[in-house]
């Protein structure tokens, strides 16, 4: 079992930054590949950015591409979601998910992770 948890999220006007934290414990010790969901009100569940074991693979969904960037400490167990000239349309709240998977393995897919934290609120303002 791995236990996620996210911090750093809040209220930023549009144009600013946020940096989203998410902390792993448990089951750390095996390698995992990490990523970051959204949901918005009234939306589905959308991949944002996921990275892999080893740091040197990542993937992020086009409408982020350019101005988020995720990166993780695997000393820390943390993963990171650097979120530069936010938009109204990225408010959601963020979800932190992680899976055990090859050092170089990068899943895209919600259904391709088996541990989720709890989520963080992201409000973005005009």
């Amino acid at each position: 079992q791995v236990q996620l948890v996210e911090s750093g999220g809040g209220l930023v006007q549009a144009g600013g930054s946020l940096r989203l934290s998410c902390a792993a414990s448990g089951r750390t010790s095996s390698s995992y590949a990490m990523g970051w969901f959204r949901q918005a009100p009234g939306k589905e569940r959308e991949f944002v950015a996921a990275i892999s074991w080893t740091g040197g693979s990542s993937s992020y969904a086009d409408s982020v591409k350019g101005r988020f960037t995720i990166s993780r400490d695997n000393a820390k167990n943390t993963v990171y979601l650097r979120m530069n000239s936010l938009k109204p349309e990225d408010t959601a709240v963020y979800y932190c998910a992680a899976v055990h998977a090859i050092p170089w393995r990068v899943p895209v897919r919600g259904q391709d992770y088996d541990y989720w934290g709890q989520g963080t609120q992201v409000t973005v303002s005009s």
